[in-house]
């Protein structure tokens, strides 16, 4: 994969995300419908914003591991919060968790489908294997 990081497009976000990534017409893809911070017994996560995206991205890792792929073949990711006060939150999350900084979208939405659910992650990954 190939980041595309155009100047003077937004420099001080560099470190944050790729403003293109530029995936091989060779490579094998999976996308990975939108993830929630709900457990295996399919309950919402204790534990506030922090515990809910993380668990939100453990299930993304689920999903790209029974595919053969890791967090680090993700290209794309959506982001969608339901309070703008978890901005810095969801940075500090994305920071320890997706190391790889891919192409990112994050959208503040009225509500999710539960009305206690606080984000909702999906992705796009690409490997060459």
């Amino acid at each position: 994969m190939k980041r595309h990081d155009p100047h003077p497009v937004l420099p001080a976000y560099e470190a944050v995300f790729a403003h293109g990534v530029e995936v091989p017409a060779t490579a094998r893809q999976l996308y990975v419908s939108g993830q929630v911070g709900v457990d295996r017994e399919g309950r919402t996560v204790e534990g506030g914003f922090e515990a809910q995206c993380q668990q939100a991205i453990a299930n993304v890792e689920a999903v790209l591991a029974a595919a053969g792929m890791a967090l680090g073949d993700i290209v794309k990711v959506n982001i969608y919060l339901t309070r703008r006060e978890d901005i810095p939150k969801l940075r500090a999350v994305r920071e320890e968790k997706l190391a790889v900084a891919p192409a990112v979208t994050v959208v503040l939405v009225a509500g999710l489908h539960a009305p206690d659910w606080l984000v909702e992650v999906e992705a796009v990954a690409a490997s060459a294997s």
